[in-house]
């Protein structure tokens, strides 16, 4: 079969997750703007961002490149709430946390209390940020998640810690919770908004816990400094950070933000029982991101013994029988002779319905009509690749989605569509997608043409360009090979939803997207590997920009802020292969050893 030209898999990815900080939403949703008025006191509500028609003029001066409207992996999307802004009340929501067989825990396995926001017309992004903390607490131990306005008194005391996200300005908490934190022992982790109601409640608190905040602070802050490095922040997030009146003697301040005339103050500081987040760090993400801070605070208040470990993996992305297996060969023996295990990503069914790149003539190529490719894959794993399982086509039906529906350039589990200018919007679910049936049986079907081309079953699933439904994500929990689950992990970021956590009806117009520096179980029951650097791309594709090994080194530095994480990255073999080795070499430069892909 010959090779056909077609667009590399990157150019979708970069507006799919891969490279998070790629695009920005067209308006800020970290706090409700029709409020009530308000007592006095208390901090400005900060501005919403910018339209995009606005930050398109920051060409050049935004730090991840040009922003792109409705990317779930760099912002929530959705709008606020209309009529009369109601939001259904979740129940507690519990989880297991990561297997114990896969991370040893203690004696007595940590456990969280996530609570969060819910009023107002912003109030399902506090369900989204209360799923996103969740999915890193997972990786601790259990976890319950619920709604602030349901707290009980003494709650948080049967707990290892607590996690209270403030995303709806004037959020009204429980005064048993205010009293709880001020009186307990338990690590109390706040986020950005609401803690004027901590400080109102107890006049003692300034005397007591030796610091006092002031107002948000809308400066342009394009780095935050932890642990001597530099991470990344979106400048143009204007939603402001706390600043403070007062920090005294027996404060630590964790975190320091940098305006952009190289003065400081304060991201987040600790004093007795409580940690507090000047803002939100689920939002704005990208490698390299603050967004890490947060996720090292946690071994403070849930693994304080932690031993401090940087692993790497490395992943050969997006193969199929187009594909020439001599570079794939070529990159495996030097992977091998470096000591670098890998792992390789394999599309059974290779389709290009409407004959895109062969003239009109549609093309259906399976892999066990294609021996040299079998053997090169059997020889991968001889070399010291885990074979994963990337969809069973990587495209869906015969239509265009977003791209040219061909194996390789479009979903297959989610459908995007593409405007005028080259940004996307996720549209959610498929015709066909009712039940976890329809995913199951392509999952099915993706092994069914492994099985004729004689090879094993990966252990390993990643969804194509990083999207599904919450269908798709619970039908790779529950499948099944001789009666035991068919994947011990999903590689990749993962979308989240509004209405999951109630157990209500899915919402596919408000949706986030995340990645994790460790390992989780996330609320889809399933292992989720690291994935923190995204993949090499020499070329830029319309609105996104390369990512040269430079810039993924650099990000695997900052990386380097959580004590016992992964720098992960994804290289294309039919790029040039010093991409790969200059990448590889940089990673072990800055202390990195590199493992194979696993939950572990």
């Amino acid at each position: 079969m010959t090779n056909f030209l077609r667009i590399p898999r990157r150019n979708f990815l970069l507006g799919a997750g891969a490279t998070l900080g790629q695009a920005a939403i067209s308006a800020g949703p970290a706090s409700a703007q029709l409020l009530p008025p308000l007592p006095p006191l208390l901090p400005p509500v900060p501005p919403l961002l910018p339209p995009v028609q606005q930050l398109l003029g920051l060409l050049g001066t935004l730090p991840y490149g040009v922003p792109s409207p409705n990317n779930p992996y760099f912002a929530p999307i959705g709008l606020p709430l209309g009529g009369s802004t109601s939001f259904p009340l979740p129940p507690p929501q519990t989880g297991t946390g990561v297997d114990p067989s896969i991370s040893p825990p203690p004696a007595t396995r940590p456990s969280t209390l996530v609570l969060y926001d819910t009023t107002g017309q912003w109030g399902w992004l506090g369900e989204l940020y209360g799923i996103m903390v969740a999915n890193l607490v997972s990786h601790f131990g259990t976890w319950v998640a619920m709604p602030i306005v349901s707290y009980t008194s003494g709650l948080l005391n049967q707990y290892t810690a607590v996690v209270y996200i403030g995303s709806t300005y004037g959020e009204p908490i429980p005064p048993a919770f205010l009293t709880d934190v001020v009186n307990t022992n338990v690590p109390v982790i706040w986020i950005y908004d609401n803690i004027w109601e901590l400080t109102a409640s107890y006049p003692s608190f300034s005397t007591v816990y030796g610091w006092m905040w002031s107002g948000f602070d809308t400066s342009s802050v394009a780095e935050v400094d932890y642990k001597s490095q530099k991470l990344k922040r979106y400048a143009a997030n204007a939603g402001g950070i706390m600043n403070y009146a007062s920090i005294g003697t027996g404060v630590t301040v964790l975190a320091n933000c940098v305006r952009a005339d190289g003065s400081t103050f304060p991201w987040a500081v600790r004093s007795r029982n409580l940690t507090y987040l000047g803002e939100n760090p689920l939002v704005y993400m990208s490698e390299g991101d603050r967004y890490l801070i947060f996720c090292d605070l946690l071994f403070d208040v849930l693994a304080p013994n932690t031993p401090t470990r940087h692993r790497a993996t490395v992943r050969i992305e997006d193969i199929n029988v187009t594909d020439d297996p001599t570079p794939l060969i070529n990159v495996a023996q030097w992977l091998h002779a470096n000591g670098i295990p890998f792992g390789f990503q394999v599309i059974p069914l290779y389709l290009d319905p409407n004959g895109f790149y062969n003239n009109g003539t549609p093309v259906r190529a399976p892999l066990h009509n294609y021996p040299l490719m079998i053997a090169a894959f059997n020889t991968m794993q001889l070399l010291g690749g885990t074979m994963m399982l990337h969809g069973w086509t990587h495209q869906y039906s015969n239509v265009v989605n977003p791209y040219t529906a061909v194996s390789g350039d479009d979903c297959e589990f989610y459908r995007v569509t593409q405007n005028a200018d080259k940004t996307l919007n996720y549209s959610g679910a498929v015709a066909e997608d009712t039940s976890t049936a329809w995913a199951a049986n392509r999952i099915t079907s993706a092994f069914a043409e492994l099985t004729a081309s004689a090879l094993p079953i990966p252990k390993l699933w990643t969804f194509p360009s990083y999207a599904a439904t919450v269908f798709g994500y619970q039908a790779v929990t529950s499948t099944k090979v001789k009666g035991q689950p068919a994947f011990a992990a999903r590689a990749e970021r993962s979308l989240y939803f509004s209405g999951f956590m109630s157990g209500g009806n899915i919402d596919y117009t408000r949706v986030a997207g995340q990645y994790f520096p460790y390992t989780v179980t996330d609320v889809y029951r399933c292992n989720v590997l690291a994935d923190t650097l995204g993949g090499i791309e020499p070329l830029p594709f319309f609105q996104f920009p390369a990512r040269l090994p430079a810039d993924i080194i650099a990000d695997a530095q900052r990386a380097l802020v959580v004590r016992d994480g992964f720098a992960s990255f994804f290289y294309h073999a039919s790029d040039d292969i010093s991409y790969l080795k200059q990448t590889v070499n940089g990673l072990k430069n800055l202390g990195y050893t590199f493992v194979a892909p696993a939950p572990n």
